[in-house]
């Protein structure tokens, strides 16, 4: 029993040696997500034209707000009866004005996650593209790594395998 207890240690020895070995030939890195998406000059270009629509929803936003504020001093003009006549209309007044605020941010929201998923794509594709050629076996996101040395990073290298690709 004793035996059978030993030579069963040293098979469980003997395999972990080997497997710690096969791991160190293994090659791995890790990306800095933010740094990608910074420095990614399809990232630029995006938010320069997400700024852009807002800037655009901002000005149709503020002709409404204008709208809706000329209107309540309209009817600060006006005696009760005529106010409570314009009431409804007021109340119209603000409530697409409301509605067009939560729709401009549903249609914003919705483009901005289509964006993130489309670099997102981009990133992974260029990660892994760049991982088989140099023979890396494994590659992490730097935000789930506790400590990671910097020769490591492979996050410049795949930058510019990015931006290469999108100038083309």
């Amino acid at each position: 029993m004793r035996k059978a207890v030993i030579s069963l240690g040293v098979i469980v020895f003997v395999f972990s040696m080997l497997a710690s070995l096969s791991l160190a030939a293994e090659k791995l890195a890790f990306v800095d997500l933010s740094r990608i998406f910074n420095e990614y000059t399809k990232t630029k270009d995006y938010d320069k034209a997400l700024a852009s629509k807002e800037g655009t929803y901002s000005t149709q936003r503020d002709k409404k707000v204008n709208e809706v504020k000329q209107f309540q001093d309209k009817m600060n003009l006006l005696q009760d009866k005529q106010k409570e006549e314009k009431k409804p209309e007021l109340e119209t007044k603000i409530k697409e004005l409301q509605d067009f605020d939560r729709q401009v941010q549903t249609d914003l929201r919705k483009e901005q996650d289509e964006k993130m998923k489309e670099l997102l794509k981009d990133i992974e594709e260029a990660v892994k593209q760049y991982a088989e050629k140099e023979g890396y076996t494994l590659v992490f996101n730097d935000r789930v790594l506790v400590y990671q040395a910097k020769k490591m990073d492979i996050s410049g290298e795949v930058i510019k395998i990015l931006n290469k690709s999108y100038k083309e």
